[in-house]
């Protein structure tokens, strides 16, 4: 068994920078769709469950180094899902629940999972 770099991993680099570009160009030149809504909602999965594995496995909530499996993909994905679409918009006034994101999250998460059974 190979062990799981968190942050070092490819994909998690690969999804941060393209994270940042979304957030920094991208969004500010598309008004709307895909580019301007969902391009970051994408890569939620592939950049910040490395970087949550690599904290849970520190405080000791996570006992191994292996890749990311579908049932740990599936939960943070659900998580995730739970709690910005349903739980952030009723305490937050600027926050809507959207369930295209959901959608989103889901198939950057189908996208990672996939990357990381195949590595």
């Amino acid at each position: 068994m190979n062990r799981f770099r968190y942050a070092l991993d490819p994909l998690c680099l690969v999804a941060c920078v393209a994270y940042a570009v979304g957030r920094g160009w991208l969004r500010h030149r598309f008004p709307d769709g895909f580019w301007h809504d969902h391009f970051t909602d994408l890569l939620l999965i592939p950049a910040a469950l490395p970087l949550l594995l690599w904290l849970q496995r520190r405080l000791g909530l996570r006992l191994h180094d292996a890749r990311p499996s579908w049932r740990e993909i599936g939960l943070h994905l659900a998580v995730w899902a739970i709690a910005a679409e349903l739980v952030a918009p009723l305490v937050f006034h600027s926050a809507t629940g959207d369930w295209r994101d959901v959608l989103a999250y889901g198939a950057g998460a189908v996208l990672a999972g996939s990357w990381w059974s195949l590595t």
